[in-house]
C-alpha cells in the first residue's frame, strides 16, 4: 500500500492554507477571471485591508470601487506571464507585488498567485540617507579596507562621504544592491566595500562582467550544466557561478548587459532564490545576495524592451548613485597622492608633484573619471625627473603629429600591416624623446615590451 504523507485531502488542504496563513509575505489568489478567492494574514497587515472587503470580490471591481489602485493579477491575466509592481498602500507601507499566472496542461490559466513583500524598511532607510540625517556625527573622512593591493575609496568631498555612508547603512541588510555611475567612478571598490562590512564577509565573493561573458556560455557559467547536455560538457557536469557562490555574494557589473534569455533565470534567483543547471529538470536552492552595477540607464533599456521591468524592479530595490570625479574634487588630490606612493613602490621612484601640477590636475573634467586619473598619475610619474609638472601632463599631446609623414605600405597581409604602423610608431616616439622610458609612456606602453617589438619589428 501506498504511504501517504496526509491521511485526506482535507487534512493536506489544511497543511497547505496554513503554510500560506503563515507566510511573512502576503499572498494574494485569484481564480482565472480575477475573483478573489485566497488572502492571508500578512496581506492584510500590510495593506490594511480585511479579507472581507475583497474575498469574493472581483479585482476591476475592488479597482473602480478605490479599494485599490492597480492589480497585478488583473494584468497577468491579461499579458499571461508575471507582473511585477510597485504599490503603495493606505498603511503607508510600500511593497512589491508580484503576480504569477498558473497553467494548466492545456495551457490554461487556472488562478493567479500574487505575492506582496513589505519593502517599507528598505525604503524608510533610503529616504533617511537622502536626508544626510546620519552624516551629524561623522565629519571625518573615510577610508574603505583594501579592495585590491594598494587601492582603496577615498572619500573626502562631502559627496562621496555621502555615498560611502549609504553603502555603509545598507552593507549589513542583506538586500539587493545597484550601483549605478559613469565607467570608471569606482563601482567595484564600492561592491568590495558592501560586502566587507556585510555577514557575507567570509563567505564567497564572485565577480561576473556581464559584458565580457560570451551569449554563447553565459547561461552554463551562471547556471552550471548537467552531465552530457551538450556537445564538450564536462561529464560530471559543472555547478555554476550561483552555485559556487552558495551563502556568500555575487557582484553583477554592467548588468545592463545580460541577454535577454538569461535575465528571467536572474529574476528567479532574486526572487525564488533557486537556480536550474543547463540540461536539468530539478531546481537547486542558492542562498546568494546580489550585488548589480550599471553606467547604462536601465530605465530606458526597458522602454526599448531590452531589460525586463519585473528585473529592474527588483535589481533597483536600493539604488546607490556614484558621481563622476567632477563632483567629488576634494577626493582628486587625495586619490593623486594614493596613486603616486603605489607608483613609486612599483617603479622603484621618490618622485612627488608641484603644486601647479595638482592644481591642474584638480581642475580637469575627467571624463574617464579615477581610471583615467590613475592612468595619467602613473604617465606623469614616468615622464617625469624629480618633481611632476604640469608640462609632464600635456601627455595627449605627444601623439598628434608623431606619425604625420607615415604611409601604409602596400600589403594585403594584414599582420605585416600592423606590425609595420607599429613599429613606425615606435621609432618616431624613439626619435622624439631619445630614450626607451619617454617613449614608451608615450605610446602608453611598458619599457619592456617597446625593447621587446622594436628589436623584433627591426629585423
Amino acid at each position: 500500500m501506498e504511504n501517504n504523507i496526509f491521511n485526506n485531502l482535507q487534512e493536506a488542504n489544511e497543511r497547505l492554507d496554513a503554510i500560506i496563513e503563515n507566510s511573512f509575505d502576503g499572498i494574494y489568489i485569484t481564480d482565472n477571471k480575477a475573483n478573489t478567492i485566497k488572502v492571508n494574514k500578512s496581506y492584510e497587515v500590510i495593506t490594511g485591508l480585511k479579507k472581507e472587503e475583497v474575498l469574493g470580490k472581483n479585482m476591476i471591481d475592488l479597482i473602480k470601487n478605490n479599494v485599490i489602485s492597480i492589480s497585478g493579477s488583473v494584468l497577468a491575466l491579461q499579458k499571461k506571464e508575471p507582473i511585477t509592481l510597485q504599490q503603495e498602500f493606505k498603511t503607508g507601507k510600500k511593497a512589491l507585488i508580484t503576480s504569477s499566472p498558473v497553467f494548466d496542461k492545456k495551457g490554461n490559466i487556472i488562478m493567479v498567485v500574487t505575492n506582496v513583500r513589505d519593502l517599507t524598511e528598505i525604503y524608510k532607510l533610503k529616504k533617511e540617507v537622502e536626508k544626510n540625517s546620519f552624516l551629524k556625527n561623522e565629519n571625518k573622512n573615510i577610508e574603505s579596507t583594501d579592495f585590491k593591493e594598494n587601492e582603496k575609496i577615498i572619500c573626502v568631498d562631502e559627496n562621496s562621504k555621502q555615498v560611502l555612508n549609504i553603502a555603509k547603512k545598507v552593507a549589513d541588510l542583506d538586500t539587493t544592491v545597484m550601483l549605478i555611475g559613469q565607467t570608471g567612478v569606482g563601482k567595484e571598490l564600492f561592491a568590495n566595500y558592501i560586502l566587507n562590512n556585510s555577514n557575507r564577509k567570509n563567505e564567497p565573493f564572485i565577480k561576473v562582467n556581464c559584458g565580457a561573458i560570451s551569449p554563447s556560455l553565459a547561461e552554463s557559467e551562471l547556471f552550471g550544466y548537467e552531465k552530457g547536455s551538450f556537445t564538450g560538457a564536462d561529464k560530471k557536469g559543472k555547478a555554476g557561478i550561483f552555485e559556487a557562490a552558495n551563502n556568500g555574494t555575487v557582484f553583477l557589473d554592467e548588468v545592463g548587459e545580460l541577454p535577454l534569455s538569461l535575465q528571467v533565470k536572474l529574476l528567479r534567483v532574486i526572487q525564488e532564490r533557486e537556480i536550474e543547471r543547463v540540461g536539468g529538470t530539478k531546481s537547486i536552492k542558492v542562498n546568494v545576495r546580489i550585488i548589480a552595477a550599471t553606467n547604462a540607464d536601465l530605465e530606458q533599456l526597458v522602454e526599448k524592451k531590452l531589460f525586463r521591468k519585473d528585473l529592474y524592479y527588483r535589481l533597483m530595490v536600493f539604488p546607490i548613485y556614484i558621481p563622476p570625479l567632477k563632483e567629488r574634487k576634494e577626493d582628486i588630490i587625495p586619490l593623486i597622492n594614493l596613486f603616486k606612493d603605489t607608483f613609486n613602490k612599483k617603479y622603484g621612484f621618490n618622485k612627488s608633484f608641484s603644486k601647479e601640477a595638482l592644481e591642474f590636475l584638480k581642475e580637469q573634467e575627467w571624463k574617464g573619471n579615477i581610471r583615467e586619473l590613475r592612468n595619467v598619475v602613473e604617465r606623469g610619474l614616468i615622464l617625469s625627473d624629480n618633481v611632476v609638472t604640469t608640462k609632464d601632463l600635456n601627455f595627449p599631446k605627444y601623439n598628434k603629429d608623431i606619425i604625420k609623414d607615415f604611409k601604409l605600405p602596400k600589403t594585403d597581409n594584414l599582420k605585416e600591416l600592423i606590425e609595420q604602423i607599429e613599429l613606425a610608431y615606435i621609432n618616431k616616439a624613439y626619435e622624439k624623446y631619445k630614450n626607451v622610458r619617454q617613449a614608451a609612456a608615450s605610446l602608453n606602453m611598458d619599457p619592456s615590451t617597446f625593447v621587446r617589438k622594436r628589436k623584433k619589428y627591426s629585423r
